[in-house]
Order: C-alpha cells, then structure tokens, then sequence
C-alpha cells in the first residue's frame, strides 16, 4: 500500500492504517530500535508505542515522507528509554561510542532547546546534501541508525580504515561548517 493511501486511512481514523504501517514499515522500525536497545522486547515495545504516537499525531500532522516520520518517533522513544534503563550506569558501549563521537562537534546543551534543536537539525541537513552521497550515507548509517563501523564496511565494500577515515573527515568538516555558520561548539 502507498504512504499516501495509509495516511489517508489514519485522518479517516481507520484502525486498518496501524496495521498497514506494521506491514510495510515494522521491520525497518524494530531494526532501528534494537540498534539502540540490544533488547528484542525493548524494540517490540518502542515499535508498538511508535505506532501509538502515530496514530496521536495523524492528524492533525501529514507527514511528506512517512518512512522518515515513522523513523524520528522510534529513533526518539528508543533514545529516551535507553536513557531510562541507563540513568545510574555509563550505559551500552555502543551508543556511548556514537554520542562521544558526536560530542566533540556538536554541544549537548544544543539539544536541549528544541527552537536550537531545530535550526541545528536543518544546518545539518545542508551539511550532508553538500556532501558526496556515499560520504552522507555512512554517516547517516552511523550516527542515525547506529550501525558500527564493520556493518557499513561490509554494506558498502570498503575497508574498516576507510569508513573511520570517512567518519572522521566528515566530523572535521562537520565542526568547520558548524562554527562558519555561527553554532557554538
């Protein structure tokens, strides 16, 4: 079924539209949370809340790219409840690697405001559609969707070496362009 069809099912508040997302969008959803989670029953239940906040949002929201909507809410539940689960300890290796990565280019307060969440969120969008596409892909593989670097190896037939090079030129960049637009680092 067509994004647009689906969405129209959720305005006409037809509950056929939570099973049709399910269909076509749950794998890449769970996929996307067990990234995070490394928990297949914390993954089902960001997914199923996923579906949830969807189903609150549409309407009065209608989303241009429904994949992407659907990707931010479990990326973002998935997020708050790894913070939840590892509020005492340092927490999983794997997103404490991609946050300290991330850290030295752009300040955490950052997110903390939602007006400089915003503008922070659109000066990268520019960024990486600046960037080569296979350079814009492995970031986007390694600091959305949390793959480590010997997935996007593979993924993309390169060397381990290469897709760390990558990576750390495109922060480089990423921390230049940042300050030439005025962001505080």
């Amino acid at each position: 079924m067509e994004d647009s069809a689906i969405i129209e099912l959720y305005f006409a508040r037809n509950e056929d539209a939570v099973v049709q997302t399910k269909n076509k969008y749950g794998r890449l959803l769970k996929s996307i949370s067990m990234r995070i989670l490394h928990s297949i029953e914390d993954a089902d239940e960001c997914e199923n809340d996923t579906y949830l906040k969807t189903w609150n949002a549409i309407p009065p929201q209608r989303p241009d790219v429904f994949s992407a909507f659907l990707s931010k809410i479990v990326r973002n539940l998935s997020l708050d409840r790894y913070d939840m689960m590892h509020a005492d300890k340092r927490g999983n290796a794997q997103v404490g690697v991609l946050l300290d990565e991330l850290a030295e280019v752009i300040a955490d307060d950052k997110a903390g405001n939602s007006q400089e969440a915003r503008e922070l969120s659109e000066i990268l969008n520019k960024f990486l559609s600046d960037q080569k596409e296979l350079t814009r892909k492995i970031f986007v593989r390694r600091y959305y969707f949390g793959y480590n670097i010997s997935e996007i190896a593979d993924k993309y037939s390169l060397s381990e070496s290469k897709v760390k090079m990558t990576l750390l030129r495109t922060r480089n960049k990423l921390k230049d362009y940042l300050e030439k637009e005025g962001v505080t680092i």
